[in-house]
């Protein structure tokens, strides 16, 4: 009996996590028409995603006048690395979902990342902050292996904007701050998370909060950019 009871349990816990599993586990589409069509700025995909055979052509990053239109695709980093921040600075953007959960079945984030160290390489660090349409946001990032600062699932916050319903618009201001030994995460005006720069700095995360400067998105997202700059 005990056998059968634990057999029973275990099926039943398999049947309510398979929902959740395949939804994490969603495969990354093929965008028609990839590649980066905006002049000096280039890329990388996630290595999970090299290794099931995507590359970045299989995203999308074009620009209509000041405007970043982004389609995913693999999880993409974009950057220019002309783009370079050091000492106390702001990078900010603001980020918009036309259509909350379009090329989905759940909610996939997009944000901003900065301190880009060996951008494009195997050895790549940067730290992100990403917004989703539905209240949450994770802070995370690679060192060169990827790392997370507020969980797997990220934390939900009343800042962070939530679309009205499937196909409706978002938008979420997002921006990543260092002022002296802290490092802060912003979205719609307010701080959502923040750590000392020992907690990033360190072996296996962030060689230096200087560096590099872009925008970082997951796979299967359509996302419009506007008003992305550093002060």
């Amino acid at each position: 009996m005990r056998w059968i009871y634990g057999t029973g349990a275990a099926l039943s816990l398999c049947m309510l996590l398979a929902p959740a599993m395949n939804a994490q586990g969603d495969a990354s589409r093929v965008v028609a028409g990839g590649g980066i069509s905006v002049p000096q700025w280039t890329g990388k995909i996630d290595g999970s995603e090299e290794r099931a055979g995507r590359n970045l052509n299989d995203a999308k990053l074009a620009k209509d006048g000041d405007t970043f239109r982004v389609t995913t695709g693999p999880a993409v980093t974009y950057w220019n690395p002309t783009n370079k921040a050091t000492g106390d600075y702001t990078v900010k953007a603001t980020f918009t979902e036309p259509k909350y959960m379009n090329l989905n079945s759940h909610p996939h984030p997009y944000g901003i990342f900065i301190g880009g160290n060996e951008m494009g390489s195997a050895n790549q660090s940067y730290l992100y902050c990403a917004a989703y349409g539905n209240g949450r946001f994770i802070v995370r990032g690679f060192g060169p292996g990827p790392f997370q600062m507020n969980g797997f699932q990220g934390d939900g916050n009343a800042a962070v904007h939530q679309a009205a319903g499937v196909g409706q618009p978002v938008t979420q201001e997002i921006a990543l701050s260092v002022k002296g030994d802290r490092v802060e995460c912003s979205i719609n005006g307010a701080v959502v998370a923040g750590y000392n720069k020992s907690t990033l700095v360190t072996e296996g995360k962030l060689k230096s909060t200087d560096g590099i400067y872009g925008l970082r998105f997951a796979h299967n997202t359509e996302v419009t950019v506007t008003g992305f700059s550093k002060n």
